[in-house]
């Protein structure tokens, strides 16, 4: 069974810089055919999509997150991590960590997420 945690600080001061860690077990984040991607939810709106990490390490972002967003890997601990700059309180979230096929189509879609983490609440606020 494929299982994912997230990790990471609750609170986070206006214009610094979100660090959260997925640890993944039950599959390597470097075997084929997975993309690894990071969800969040603000309260009261719908689910929107961050970005990915591949199976080989390329990473993709959606174009409103991209200059603020990077998404590595340590595949020694089988984790991924995802750092968000300059954050405002508009980036109060709950944050997902997720996995989906690399052949779906769909891949920005929460819906094509196979297995979740249980998610992390992280609130933005001096």
């Amino acid at each position: 069974q494929v299982q994912l945690r997230e990790s990471g600080p609750g609170l986070v001061k206006p214009s610094h810089t979100l660090s959260l860690t997925c640890t993944v077990s039950g599959d390597s984040i470097t075997a084929g055919n997975y993309y690894w991607s990071w969800i969040r939810q603000p309260p009261g709106k719908g689910l929107e999509w961050i970005g990915y990490i591949s199976y080989s390490g390329t990473t993709y972002y959606t174009p409103s997150l991209k200059s603020r967003t990077s998404i590595s890997r340590d595949t020694s601990k089988n984790q991924i991590t995802l750092q968000l700059s300059s954050v405002t309180p508009e980036d109060t979230a709950v944050y997902y960590c997720a996995r989906v096929w690399s052949g779906s189509y769909t891949f920005t879609d929460a819906a094509s997420h196979d297995f979740w983490g249980q998610g992390t609440q992280v609130t933005v606020s001096s």
